[in-house]
């Protein structure tokens, strides 16, 4: 019933920067947050930022500063500005939006199919 699409994935060079899209769609009520995950090789999945319905943050501390999440209300989307990228950060990064589906009262998590980030010269 509800479908996340994920875009702007790719290579970039250490330093360098990506922005990250989600759109989610389908029949959704609201959507009470949006958050990027990433899992690199060998590495369990970290939650990266989260943003809420009412627009409030937050952000792993290795990103602080140089990331940013925002969003689209009216398109349901969400972003992810990533500047200064360390190879460390190499990863498939993930949307995931909790979504109130037909009524406010039926919530679940939606994920996106995940974006290759690779960070290397």
């Amino acid at each position: 019933q509800v479908q996340l699409v994920e875009s702007g994935g790719g290579l970039v060079q250490p330093g360098g920067s990506l922005r990250l899209s989600c759109a989610a769609s389908g029949s959704i009520f609201s959507i009470s947050a949006m958050r990027w995950f990433r899992q690199g090789p060998g590495k369990e999945r970290e939650l990266v930022a989260t943003i809420t319905r009412g627009g409030s943050t937050n952000y792993a501390d290795s990103t602080k500063g140089r990331f940013t999440i925002s969003r689209d209300s009216a398109k349901n989307t969400v972003y992810l500005q990533m500047n200064s990228l360390k190879s460390e950060e190499t990863a498939v990064y993930y949307c995931n939006a909790d979504c109130a589906v037909g009524s406010i009262f039926n919530i679940k998590a939606y994920w996106g199919q995940g974006n290759q980030i690779t960070v290397s010269s």
